[in-house]
């Protein structure tokens, strides 16, 4: 395996990143969606609260437009997306072209689904579909364990982010821990990228924890310090 330069580094760690939150925003959103019609329209107040966002949106729809569709909106999938493509540019002989062509089939279909009043719930599920389609094509084409070692945690940094954020259950939240400690061991040593061990020791002391999501608070700033150039 050859060195991996910082720039290198960064770019695969934030594609990593930029493709979670990608792909869970829309989860997020899709569950939220569907609560929203059988519940209470003023939900996505709750969402917006834990991440410490301010209430800019007004009323259900505009929260759903702007969070899918808006790409100057930092927290949007349309964003995220746009931030996984610039870094697949640059990183298109690690992840190979058919992996950014199954990308640009993704935004394809965001764009696709736009309008709000015809089916957007099957539109969103196309959208994950893609999603789930470029994820793959990583998979299969991405061949340095160590690259993908930091494509992997980025992505699940990022997903434990979330989840912590919006309370996922234990069930939910300790297998994606393991995977990313799993992960972890598979950086390499002279990669710029290395891992706080204190930080480190704060993640494996809350997995011998119940009601691991009492810590979110604790797990989200070790989350955010863990994985950074040294």
């Amino acid at each position: 395996m050859g060195t991996i330069s910082l720039e290198h580094g960064d770019r695969l760690f934030w594609l990593g990143r930029y493709i979670e939150r990608s792909f869970t925003t829309l989860k997020a959103i899709q569950s939220h969606f569907d609560q929203a019609l059988d519940d209470d329209p003023l939900l996505y107040q709750k969402y917006l609260t834990a991440f410490g966002l301010a209430d800019t949106y007004g009323n259900r729809d505009t929260f759903l437009k702007r969070f899918l569709f808006e790409k100057e909106n930092q927290n949007s999938v349309a964003f995220s997306l746009r931030c996984v493509y610039d870094n697949g540019i640059v990183l298109r002989e690690d992840i190979s072209t058919e992996s950014l062509s199954y990308l640009q089939l993704t935004m394809d279909e965001l764009e696709r689904s736009k309008d709000l009043e015809k089916g957007l719930r099957l539109k969103l599920l196309a959208l994950e579909d893609t999603l789930y389609g470029f994820r793959g094509c990583l998979e299969d084409h991405v061949y340095d364990l160590e690259k993908k070692a930091l494509i992997d945690c980025g992505q699940f940094i990022e997903r434990l982010d979330l989840y912590f954020r919006l309370r996922y259950s234990d069930e939910a939240v300790l297998p994606e821990l393991k995977r990313l400690l799993e992960r972890l061991r598979m950086i390499p040593k002279h990669t710029p990228y290395q891992y706080n061990t204190a930080h480190l020791s704060t993640l494996v002391e809350l997995m011998g924890e119940t009601n691991i999501t009492s810590y979110a608070g604790t797990a989200i700033t070790s989350l955010s310090c863990l994985f950074e150039p040294v």
